[in-house]
């Protein structure tokens, strides 16, 4: 048994795949959660050591916890599969964890090059961060998808948002819980070349998002 597993959301993401899990550190496991992919990403994954766990039921929420159901290690992170983010930093968010001295810790994005973060994902995020901050009193300034989290925590929180309010119910809840969520600095780059985006890269992705979350903050 691993001691960290790291669910990958994925959704065509084939190019991303090899650097993504040749990244992890030692004693952290791959579960690939394939939303339905209609590239070669399930068989990279698998070819590549991952384990990959089938999500007929489209959306990013529905892949995340199908990976949270599917982990077995006490402690699991979160990670996109577009390459934006390095699985080399998983540990800066998992240590906490493991020393018990947070429940769930975010990955507060910082941008590494030009273009990594488009200004209308970055004002959307900002503005939902500040009305969580309001609602909830958590110190939190990003929403980011690299995160790390007790399993049975998040197992207990009866998540139910199968889209992309996901991450901000998982904040919620866990806040609404008494658990212990905190964050720390994470570089954010540009997504792979050729990855299509599905959310900060296209306006309308924002606004879905955006949308998403916004019920789950009007909840």
């Amino acid at each position: 048994m691993s001691n960290v597993d790291v669910v990958f959301p994925c959704l065509n993401e084939a190019l991303s795949l090899p650097w993504l899990l040749s990244r992890l550190p030692d004693g952290y496991r791959a579960l690939v959660a394939d939303n339905g992919s209609t590239d070669s990403s399930a068989q990279i994954a698998r070819a590549l050591g991952a384990t990959v766990v089938s999500v007929p039921v489209r959306g990013y929420g529905a892949a995340a916890h199908a990976g949270l159901e599917a982990s077995t290690a006490e402690v699991v992170c979160f990670c996109d599969a577009d390459g934006s983010l390095d699985p080399a930093e998983l540990p800066r968010l998992a240590e906490p964890v493991l020393d018990g001295a947070a429940d769930l810790v975010i990955g507060r994005r910082r941008a590494t090059a030009r273009g990594a973060w488009p200004p209308h994902a970055r004002w959307a995020n900002a503005l939902l961060a500040a009305r969580l901050r309001r609602r909830s009193g958590l110190r939190l300034h990003d929403l980011g998808p690299m995160r790390a989290g007790r399993r049975s925590a998040l197992r207990a929180l009866d998540l139910t948002d199968r889209r992309f309010g996901y991450p901000l119910e998982t904040i919620v809840a866990a806040g609404a819980a008494g658990l212990c969520v905190t964050e720390v600095e994470v570089g954010y780059a540009p997504r792979t070349v050729g990855s299509k985006s599905k959310v900060t890269g296209t306006v309308g992705g924002t606004l879905r998002t955006v949308v998403d979350m916004g019920r789950v903050l009007a909840r």
